[in-house]
């Protein structure tokens, strides 16, 4: 089957956080491409890859960028698709300018955004996009968040049972 959704970032130094999302992807078995696409160095790319997207099958647009993070808006203007926005971490704002970069999308032009460094979720959700038409696939998302209310609530018990500070020695 060809990809669904597409992963793709301003630069490859933001691949430790977006690797969150291919992850994610890869334990609900959904083909992805990963791969670099710069809004400022490579604008042709972008709007080759944008205009395209459709056509090519993806489903979603899985977006990160840091800094002035013009790419998940950018590819946003020039697609229909769906793109989910990850802003990405910076030293100098620690990913604020980012974030608001992403976020403040004019009408029309909308970019769902997830929290600073939130590729995991950038996944879930366009995982939950797709299982709109899957119920295979919905399926496979509430069994992964039924086991994570299952670890809070195995997590609760112990705490309550051996006492805070035996928990954290432990």
């Amino acid at each position: 089957m060809p990809a669904q959704i597409a992963i793709i970032m301003g630069s490859d130094s933001d691949l430790p956080v977006m690797q969150e999302a291919a992850k994610i992807l890869e334990t609900f078995d959904i083909e992805f491409k990963l791969t670099v696409v710069s809004a400022h160095r490579t604008p042709r790319r972008m709007f080759d890859f944008a205009e395209t997207a459709a056509e090519a099958g993806y489903k979603v647009i899985i977006a990160g960028a840091g800094g002035a993070a013009h790419l998940p808006g950018m590819v946003a203007s020039l697609t229909t698709l769906p793109v989910i926005g990850v802003p990405i971490q910076t030293k100098s704002l620690q990913g604020e300018d980012s974030l608001l970069s992403i976020v403040q999308m004019p009408p029309g032009v909308p970019v769902a955004t997830m929290a600073i460094n939130g590729a995991k979720n950038a996944g879930i959700l366009a995982a939950q996009i797709l299982a709109l038409y899957k119920p295979e696939l919905a399926q496979k998302i509430a069994e992964y968040k039924n086991s994570m209310k299952n670890e809070v609530e195995l997590k609760a018990k112990r705490l309550e049972l051996v006492g805070w500070e035996k928990y954290l020695e432990d």
